[in-house]
Order: structure tokens, then sequence, then C-alpha cells
């Protein structure tokens, strides 16, 4: 089983060596596409609980906190793209330290960002949830504690 499989590996990355110049501009525009993708998950987390956290301030500036974070977005997943297209310039030096260095930055700053907008804010762990359990609030008596009675 394991064999074939390394076979079917080295002859793709064999033709993926010989035609290294068109690979290079799929392979960075994965990157582009990644990088939106992730970093937009990550920002709209931050605009989501920035609305929550701080409704009034959200709302008064929403166009220009918005228009930061498409920009800052769009920006940093540019930059990966071209990075990861230059580190693949020369085949004779791959693995190349730029776009390893430039893969890891972008597969861990969209979890940094999340992280440490979840610190910020005081809340724990990496996955977003909207209440810790057991302080739950009651809808209908205007936030009291579930299980109080007066």
């Amino acid at each position: 089983m394991i064999t074939p499989v390394g076979i079917l590996a080295v002859n793709a990355s064999a033709f993926v060596m010989l035609h290294l110049n068109a690979f290079r501009l799929v392979i960075a525009g994965c990157a582009v596409l990644s990088g939106l993708v992730l970093n937009g998950l990550a920002a709209w987390w931050l605009l989501r609980l920035a609305s929550i956290r701080a409704a009034a301030l959200y709302l008064e500036y929403r166009v220009w906190v918005i228009g930061a974070a498409v920009l800052v977005v769009g920006l940093t997943a540019a930059a990966g793209g071209f990075l990861t297209y230059l580190g693949l310039r020369d085949p004779r030096h791959l693995p190349d330290a730029l776009s390893m260095i430039v893969a890891s930055v972008m597969l861990l700053l969209p979890f940094a960002v999340t992280f440490a907008g979840r610190r910020i804010v005081g809340l724990r762990g990496i996955i977003p949830l909207d209440e810790p359990g057991g302080k739950e609030r009651s809808p209908s008596r205007g936030g009291a504690p579930l299980g109080r009675t007066d």
C-alpha cells in the first residue's frame, strides 16, 4: 500500500518540478485564496466580537472598521501570494526557506489573531463560544441568572 503511494508522489513531484513556472502561478493563487479565507474568518470573528463588546463604538465607526479589516485581509493575502511566488523561483533551491516561513506565518496568523483577541476580552481557549457553561442568562428576565426567583 505504501509503495504505490510513494511512486505516485515521486512522479507527481517530478511533474511539478518540470513545470514549476506554471505551478508557481497556481500555488501563489492558492496562497492568496487561502489567505483570504483564513484571515477573513479571523477578521469576521473579531468584527463580530467588537460589535458585541463595544456596540456603540462599532456602530459609529462601522464602515471604517470594516474597510480597514478588508484592507488588512487583502494586503496580507496578496503579500503571502507574492512571497510564495518569489520563493518558488529557483527549482535548484527547493525547499526554499522563504516559502516555508511565509506558509507557516500564513497558517499561524489567523490563529494568533483569534487567540490574542480572545485573551484581550477575557475569553479562554481558541474555539469561540458565546458564553461559558453555567452562566446562561434568562432572556425573559432582563438578563437575570437562571434559577433565581423573586
